[in-house]
């Protein structure tokens, strides 16, 4: 299924890309783009491969076909010093967090800066200041994560994301397990930055009304295809029984209730041998 992203220039290409694991098909001759500046969301069933997604983008994982190009450059193409140049442009918001648990918040967020840059130690201190500011926390950075909430962890794991001043931010799953005036203030946060450091988002997620609230652009992804794309308005009023199927938390749709099996009575009074 072909996209056409009218959205300013692309910063990620991802052309016929195909990906299994096994025998199972991830990703089935897929195409899209993320445009730059934006905040475009990759929705989806569990088990859609939605992280796999990100995990090609970010060259971890590599696809049985077609390319994927991030600020026009081939990603499976490139050496490995010039894929870690790459990759430190490419900010990442785990579902865990992965904060460190021996460091504190500010260790933690000055980790990508002493491990990637020669600044000096007053000038990392400055930049990890004024990240811990912009997520609201600088008063928490001489906590250790075991003293942080699900809430704050989060919020500090993004501001090690954004501590090299990356192009692009991808989200795994940052609504998962927060509650309501966290989750607000992650998805006040996600806008609100992608908006004053000039960045793009990809946020993958199945948590429907705040991907919505700040989505420009949205991609379902559903049996190795995209079943959907468009502006959320265009998304809730898709007439893809696939995408409604998942928007309005259908049982049973195109995405069965039953995973595939042998006729049920048959199984049930199958004689032992």
């Amino acid at each position: 299924m072909a996209t056409n992203v009218d959205l300013d220039t692309e910063i990620v290409s991802i052309q016929n890309l195909s990906f299994s694991r096994g025998d199972k098909k991830i990703f089935n001759d897929i195409s899209l783009s993320i445009p730059r500046g934006k905040i475009t969301a990759i929705m989806g069933p569990s088990g859609t491969g939605k992280t796999t997604l990100l995990k090609l983008i970010g060259g971890q994982l590599y696809p049985d076909k077609g390319s994927i190009k991030v600020d026009k450059k081939n990603v499976h193409q490139l050496k490995r010093s010039e894929l870690y140049t790459l990759r430190k442009r490419m900010g990442m918001l785990f579902q865990s967090g992965a904060l460190l648990t021996d460091l504190n918040v500010f260790e933690n967020v000055a980790l990508p800066l002493k491990e990637h840059t020669a600044l000096s130690d007053s000038m990392i201190r400055s930049l990890v200041i004024t990240k811990l500011q912009a997520v609201g926390l600088r008063g928490a950075r001489n906590l250790k994560p075991n003293e942080l909430s699900g809430g704050m962890a989060r919020r500090i794991a993004l501001a090690r994301a954004i501590a090299l001043d990356p192009m692009m931010v991808m989200y795994d799953e940052p609504f998962t397990g927060q509650d309501p005036i966290s989750l607000g203030v992650l998805v006040k946060l996600i806008k609100d930055l992608n908006s004053a450091l000039g960045l793009t988002s990809v946020i993958v997620s199945h948590d429907i009304d705040e991907t919505l609230r700040i989505a420009d652009y949205i991609y379902v992804l559903s049996g190795g295809k995209i079943v959907g794309h468009g502006s959320p308005e265009q998304i809730k009023n898709s007439d893809s029984k696939w995408v409604q199927q998942f928007m309005n938390g259908h049982a049973d749709g195109p995405v069965h209730f039953h995973y595939p099996a042998n006729d049920y009575h048959e199984d049930l009074f199958e004689t032992q041998q």
